[in-house]
């Protein structure tokens, strides 16, 4: 059973920038893994994703250019992929939800089914 914590998040101006990171424990071998989000009354939104496997990286239309989700390479962050959000709008603001997957499924451009593997969420709020 894989676990996920989420670090990061929190309040912006509009043009700000923010990091989510999320760590997996109980993960081994490749995996894939993204990022969420859901805004009151709006349906929930793969914003990015990343596949250890081979780098792949998946992103919405909506955070292309804004967006950057990468793997920490740093020798302390195993398992650990960072999203650094830049750019930010108000239309961004939403609970942002960490997810994985045993498979490169997160970074297909069609996402079928769920991702078996969540965290709790965090906020991101962008005022104008």
């Amino acid at each position: 059973q894989a676990r996920l914590v989420e670090s990061g998040g929190g309040s912006v101006q509009a043009g700000g920038s923010l990091t989510l990171s999320c760590r997996a424990g109980n993960i081994y071998g490749p995996f894939s893994m993204g990022w969420f989000r859901q805004a009151p009354g709006k349906e929930r939104e793969r914003v990015a994703s990343f596949y250890t496997g081979d780098g792949t990286t998946y992103y919405a239309d909506s955070v292309k250019g804004r967006f950057t989700i990468s793997r920490d390479t740093q020798e302390w962050a195993d398992n650990t992929v960072v999203l650094q959000m830049s750019s930010l709008r108000p239309e961004d603001t939403a609970m942002y939800y960490c997810a994985a997957d045993f498979s490169r499924r997160l970074v297909e451009s069609t996402l079928q089914g769920e991702p078996p593997y969540w965290g709790r969420g965090t906020q991101i709020t962008v005022s104008s």
